[in-house]
C-alpha cells in the first residue's frame, strides 16, 4: 500500500533536500533484524537491492526499537553505511548512538510525521472521553443523578509540539471550533493556530488551557516538561492528554496534581515508567484513562512504515529528498 489515498500526505517542510556534495553513497540495502516481506517489497519498489549485511552496505533499514543496543556494533563493522532509516517517530531509545556516532554524512531519518493520523486520533479519543467523564461512567454501577460533562466546541486547547500528530490533530480539531495555542523550539508560527510560542513560555498558555495534549519529542530538554509547577499553572478544570513520551511528565507530579484537584484528569496512552507496573497507583486514579502505547497499533503502522521506507530509498538512490532527517544535536 502507497501513501496515497486515506494515507496522510508529506509535508513540504518534513523534507529534508540534501544537496548532491553530502548525499550518502548509494548501494545495497541491509533490512534488519527481522526482513519482513512488507518492508522489503518497500524497499524494492523504490529500486533498492536488499542483501544481508555485508561489506557492500550501504543503507540500513532497522526495524526494531527493542534492539537499540546491538546497533553501534553494526555501524563499527560496516563503515560504507551511510543511512539508517529507524521505525518510530521517536528515537530517544537511539538518541545517545545517534549523538556519539561521528560518522561524516552518516543520514538518520525517522517514521516522525508517518504515524500522525492514527495517533492523532487516539488523542482527540482520549480528549472527548475526558471531557464527558468516561473514566468515571465506565467504572459506574449505577445510575447517576448529576449531570457532568463539557463539550470540545470552542475550548482552548494548548498542543505541546508541532509536529506531523500536532498538525493532524489540528485538522481534526478544527470542526470543533477551538482556539489552539502551540507551544514548540521555534517562534514559527504554525498555520492554523491562533498563538504559537517557545517552551520557555509555556507556563503564559497554560492558565487559559482547557486541554493541554503533549506531543513533543523527548530529549534532555524537554524530560519532566510538565512537572509541579505546570500543574499548578494549570486550570482545575482543565485536561492533559500525552500521546508522545512518559518521560515528558514527572509521574509524582502528575499524581499530587490528580489527587489534590489540581487538574480534572487525565489521557494517558504513555507512561514513566513503562510499562506501567501493575498496583501503580495510577491505576487507582479515578479520573485517568490509561491506554498502554497502543495509540498506534502494528496493523495501523505497517503500511505507513512501509510508505516512509519506499520515500526515502529513492531518495538515497536518486534525488536525496529524505523525509524524517534526525538531527543529532536536536535528539529529534
Amino acid at each position: 500500500m502507497n501513501g496515497e489515498g486515506r494515507h496522510r500526505a508529506v509535508l513540504a517542510d518534513e523534507v529534508t533536500a540534501l544537496p548532491e556534495d553530502q548525499r550518502p553513497e548509494p548501494g545495497p540495502i541491509a533490512v534488519l533484524p527481522n526482513p519482513e516481506r512488507q518492508f522489503v517489497d518497500a524497499v524494492e519498489a523504490a529500486g533498492g537491492t536488499v542483501e544481508p549485511l555485508s561489506e557492500r552496505t550501504r543503507g540500513v533499514v532497522w526495524l526494531s526499537n527493542k534492539d537499540a543496543a546491538a546497533f553501534p556494533a553494526v555501524l563499527e563493522e560496516h563503515p560504507g553505511i551511510g543511512w539508517v532509516q529507524l521505525p518510530f517517530a521517536g528515537v530517544d531509545a537511539f538518541s545517545r548512538i545517534i549523538a556519539e556516532e561521528d560518522r561524516p554524512g552518516l543520514v538518520w531519518t525517522s517514521a516522525k510525521g508517518a504515524y500522525a493520523q492514527p495517533v492523532a486520533e487516539h488523542a482527540l479519543v482520549l480528549s472527548l472521553a475526558l471531557l464527558r467523564v468516561l473514566p468515571k461512567r465506565v467504572r459506574a454501577r449505577s445510575w447517576a443523578t448529576e449531570p457532568e460533562g463539557r463539550s470540545l466546541y470552542g475550548l482552548d486547547v494548548v498542543i505541546v509540539g508541532a509536529g506531523g500528530i500536532a498538525l493532524e490533530l489540528m485538522r481534526l480539531l478544527e470542526p470543533f471550533g477551538v482556539r489552539v495555542t502551540i507551544v514548540r523550539r521555534s517562534e514559527s508560527p504554525v498555520a492554523g493556530a491562533v498563538r504559537t510560542v517557545t517552551a520557555d513560555h509555556l507556563d503564559e498558555v497554560l492558565p487559559s488551557a482547557d486541554l493541554v495534549v503533549i506531543a513533543a519529542a523527548l530529549t534532555d530538554g524537554t524530560r519532566h516538561l510538565f512537572g509541579p509547577a505546570e500543574f499548578a499553572a494549570m486550570k482545575d478544570t482543565a485536561y492533559l492528554v500525552n500521546i508522545a513520551r512518559g518521560g515528558l511528565v514527572d509521574t509524582d507530579a502528575l499524581l499530587d496534581a490528580l489527587r489534590s484537584g489540581a487538574i480534572a484528569g487525565a489521557g494517558l496512552d504513555v507512561t514513566d515508567p513503562e510499562p506501567l507496573p501493575d498496583g501503580h497507583p495510577l491505576w487507582d486514579e479515578a479520573t485517568v484513562i490509561i491506554t498502554p502505547h497502543q495509540a498506534d497499533t502494528p496493523e495501523m503502522t505497517a503500511p505507513l512504515l512501509a510508505e516512509r521506507i519506499r520515500l526515502n530509498v529513492r531518495a538515497f538512490l536518486d534525488d536525496g529528498r529524505f523525509v524524517g532527517v534526525v538531527d543529532p544535536r536536536a535528539g529529534y
